[in-house]
């Protein structure tokens, strides 16, 4: 699963390059995109409402919140609600993963923030004297990011994805 804004040529490549991979639309620049085209005075409870959409636990209450949501907006934010009708499946991708990896991997929040701090770090150099040391710089940054995403409390617990796998197989055999 790769996660992104919504980028015409980034999707098109993700496609491309990554065939078979499903893409998650960051839900949180599709947030920003979707009050763009709601007017100012229903902004406000609209970020709230879609929050109940986000949160579902299975897509079946996902397609309800949904629904609920459109119908209480169809008047008053037409061209939003018609957004959110044509991209939901982009951004509700991530149910595709159990529950516990969903809240990580349905925004950009992490490689944003991993963005940051190479900027950060950046900042304090300003010239680099060659590439080697740009390399050296954003090698060992990324090494220790790494290591600090993989021991103590790790970001995403990638270790127990296939036993979580064939767990929710036998509990579909079994039902």
């Amino acid at each position: 699963m790769v996660t992104s804004d919504d980028h015409g040529g980034l999707v098109t490549a993700l496609k491309k390059q990554f065939q078979g991979a499903s893409w998650q639309r960051c839900q949180t620049h599709f947030s920003r995109n979707l009050l763009e085209h709601t007017p100012k005075a229903q902004q406000p409870q609209l970020k709230e409402d879609i929050r109940e959409v986000y949160e579902a636990t299975d897509m079946v209450s996902a397609r309800m919140a949904k629904e609920r949501l459109m119908h209480e907006y169809e008047k008053n934010a037409p061209k939003a609600m018609q957004i959110l009708d044509e991209t939901f499946d982009d951004i509700m991708a991530v149910m595709a993963l159990p529950l516990k990896y969903r809240k990580r991997l349905r925004t950009t929040n992490g490689v944003e923030r991993l963005n940051q701090e190479v900027r950060r770090r950046e900042r304090v150099i300003r010239i680099f004297p060659n590439e080697a040391s740009v390399i050296r710089l954003l090698g060992s940054l990324l090494m220790e990011q790494d290591d600090r995403w993989s021991s103590g409390r790790k970001y995403l617990d990638m270790e127990r994805l296939g036993e979580e796998e064939v767990e929710e197989k036998k509990i579909v055999t079994v039902a």
